[in-house]
């Protein structure tokens, strides 16, 4: 749905979360037109506009990582942090997280006792890596006591029927994450990470999992690497509300 301008899909959840789309933005082809990515060949000035076009649209400084495709979780309390990591959590009221993908799973947390929220990238390492279940462990440890019911929301990814992989690297995966066994429309073998990520979330614990929008490669909203090669990133928001 349109807000200030920009197309978001509203993420569903009682923190303020969104997705973005590639729509509503000032970069030039082939990264129109919101890519928010830094490391995408894009002009580093029209990242910026965007970035600051979604923090406008936030309410909220947005902190970014500098994503690995490992297992990591790093807390941060301000914007410029930038970790080397997949997954941030934050306590710092007023400060948005944001997770970049172009096909791997966005993940948005929010702890409904504490108030802390987490962002979560999740490709196929990661899903291997058991990267969900990982943040969702660290978040109910950072929240303490006041940890309560979490929440989550998956963003836009790549779905099973589009996600080609090589047979053994489908074993690889599915041998710890069957849920993430897939088939492509033309009978190759796949894998849907996103299934994988919400059948993670559950085993940890965590109920309430809203599954927001379409395949990226299949949606023209969507940057997709495996359909586009050189393109953008859109981003999973997630505001600390305290």
């Amino acid at each position: 749905m349109p807000e200030g301008g920009i197309p978001v899909l509203d993420a569903g959840l009682k923190a303020r979360a969104f997705f973005t789309t590639r729509l509503g933005g000032v970069s030039e082809p082939p990264y129109d037109s919101l890519n928010l990515g830094t490391n995408t060949g894009d002009d580093p000035g029209a990242i910026a506009e965007n970035r600051a076009l979604v923090s406008g649209l936030a309410g909220a400084p947005i902190a970014f990582m500098s994503q690995v495709h490992g297992s990591s979780v790093e807390v941060v309390d301000g914007p410029d942090d930038e970790p080397q990591t997949d997954a941030m959590i934050t306590t710092t009221p007023g400060l948005a997280l944001g997770v970049l993908v172009a096909d791997c799973v966005p993940i948005l947390l929010h702890d409904l006792g504490s108030g802390a929220v987490g962002a979560v990238h999740a490709g196929r390492l990661g899903v291997a890596l058991g990267i969900a279940e990982i943040a969702v462990d660290r978040l109910r440890r950072v929240s303490g006591p006041a940890s309560g019911e979490i929440e989550a929301a998956l963003g836009p990814a790549i779905c099973g029927a589009c996600y080609e992989v090589p047979e053994s690297m489908r074993a690889e995966v599915v041998g710890s994450v069957p849920e993430a066994w897939a088939q492509t429309a033309w009978g190759t073998p796949a894998l849907d990470i996103r299934a994988g990520v919400e059948a993670q979330l559950r085993s940890a614990g965590v109920d309430a999992v809203r599954v927001v929008g379409g395949c990226t490669l299949e949606a023209p909203t969507q940057f997709s690497h495996r359909g586009d090669g050189s393109t953008g990133r859109t981003a999973g928001v997630i505001v600390c509300s305290g």
